[in-house]
């Protein structure tokens, strides 16, 4: 079984990427979440993964984390929930949310996912409370009272929270930014670079 990849991203879309291991292409499908970690075309990177088996596909699951991929298993584990459903709830939700509302009993959260209506929240949070203490919950994307406000960084954020983006998106995106270009950089190089970064 395929565990982990690693090569270079090579293309993506809305749910998969492939990756470019050696020469070659591995079709890749994974969340909204490792998507925006993947980073944009030519980047490194390594995904986790999962082999998925039915009567007439056979298809690779991608994730950022090996507590993504542990969350994964444990929600196609439950009735009802396929791997379209899991990565939904995984795009919606960061793992520490997933763990914080199983152990609290929350399905509303969970039901805040595409295709995930009341009834199979309930029974996603009913089934998983007893295991959300002993699972590993994968590090977030920084704070954003990480990034100073009034800085260029700041700015930059807010640019991109502006068109559309999700806070912890246009703030993961200016951080990698900052790394490419370094902390003197102006805010229009800073929004140029986050912009690639965040949309791919």
């Amino acid at each position: 079984m395929i565990a982990k990849l690693t090569g270079i991203l090579d293309d993506f879309g809305p749910d998969w990427a492939v990756i470019d291991v050696n020469g070659v292409g591995y079709l890749v499908f994974c969340s909204v979440k490792t998507l925006t970690h993947l980073g944009i075309r030519g980047d490194a990177c390594t995904v986790f993964t999962q082999m998925q088996v039915s009567e007439n596909d056979m298809r690779l699951i991608g994730f950022a984390s090996g507590a993504e991929r542990e969350w994964f298993r444990l929600l196609t584990a439950i009735q009802g929930v396929g791997s379209k459903v899991a990565l939904a709830i995984l795009s919606a939700l960061s793992t520490e949310e997933i763990q914080r509302a199983c152990a609290g009993g929350d399905a509303a959260m969970v039901a805040r996912a595409n295709g995930v209506g009341p009834k199979l929240a309930s029974r996603i949070v009913n089934e998983l409370k007893d295991k959300a203490g002993g699972l590993p919950s994968a590090p977030g994307a920084p704070a954003l009272a990480a990034v100073p406000a009034g800085s260029a960084s700041g700015d930059a954020v807010s640019a991109l929270q502006n068109l559309g983006f999700k806070p912890n998106v246009a703030t993961d995106a200016v951080a990698r930014a900052i790394d490419e270009l370094g902390e003197g950089a102006g805010l229009n190089d800073l929004i140029r670079v986050a912009l690639k970064r965040a949309a791919g």
